[in-house]
């Protein structure tokens, strides 16, 4: 254990103690502990942004909406592929459902770009044939959300539902011979023996993943976005990017990042004491 004890602490805990530099007026010939105090005067140009509201909304909206759509696919998915029988079909289509999640972020935006196109994209090319009207989906801020939240979900569900498929294969058998003898159909050994049997897996994920609600991958945001879907693309991530590192406002970055895991600690403090309490399963 001790080479990730090591990791985390030399590369996640130690430069905590830099978190200061939100708090001070970066000097680079002065260095971090040697600026000049500013107390909060960055949270407050934060606060006090008229985009800041706008940045809130925005990260909340995706964040939920790629929990809802995301979170239920990979147990649904794993379930069926805990129903099949025939090995070769089960491994084929855990190949091709896990195959996307090795796709680089950069590439995953291309093949995005490509097939929506207005003009040669795959999608128009078949909505013309059809008779109707090509659509710049990048371009519309109402189509972003869609695209990024289900091309997230096409790239990650195999992934994701490879660790329930282990928490299925725990499952005692001794309680599908009871159910079999009970006479319960499929759906009812799923409701009553697979769905107990992974849900402390389930919780763990969900408690995870709500404490990462304000963390939406930057990479795949930011190349996807464009003059055109701004107003529901620009999340904190991009702003921190565009305003605080582009333009050298290291103190602004960092007082915006230590709000965002503030909020993210908040969040997840929350779900794991309500985890706590209505379940026997929770982080600690």
């Amino acid at each position: 254990m001790i080479p990730p004890v090591l990791y985390f602490l030399i590369f996640k805990y130690i430069p905590m103690a830099n978190t200061i530099l939100a708090f001070k007026s970066y000097n680079v010939t002065q260095g971090i502990w040697g600026s000049q105090w500013a107390g909060t005067k960055y949270f407050e140009m934060f606060f006090n942004n008229p985009a800041f509201f706008t940045l809130i909304k925005n990260t909340l909206v995706i964040s939920f909406y790629q929990l809802a759509v995301g979170f239920p696919i990979p147990i649904l998915l794993a379930l069926a592929l805990h129903e099949v029988r025939n090995a070769r079909f089960k491994k084929t289509v855990q190949l091709i459902t896990y195959a996307p999640y090795f796709i680089s972020t950069v590439v995953m935006v291309s093949m995005i770009i490509l097939f929506l196109s207005p003009r040669l994209g795959l999608v128009n090319t078949v909505t013309e044939a059809l008779g109707l009207e090509a659509v710049n989906y990048l371009g519309k801020p109402g189509w972003f959300r869609s695209i990024y939240v289900f091309s997230d979900v096409w790239q990650t569900a195999g992934y994701s539902a490879v660790i329930y498929l282990a928490a299925l294969a725990g499952v005692d058998p001794s309680l599908y011979e009871a159910a079999k003898v009970d006479g319960a159909s499929r759906l009812q050994k799923i409701r009553n023996v697979d769905l107990p049997g992974i849900m402390p897996a389930a919780v763990i994920i969900l408690i995870l993943s709500v404490g990462n609600i304000m963390a939406i991958g930057f990479e795949k945001m930011y190349l996807l976005q464009n003059p055109l879907n701004l107003a529901t693309s620009e999340i904190i991530s991009t702003y921190v990017y565009k305003i605080g590192l582009l333009q050298s406002n290291y103190s602004f970055a960092t007082a915006v990042g230590l709000f965002n895991s503030v909020i993210n600690l908040i969040l997840l403090l929350f779900v794991n004491a309500m985890a706590r309490r209505v379940s026997d399963t929770s982080l600690w």
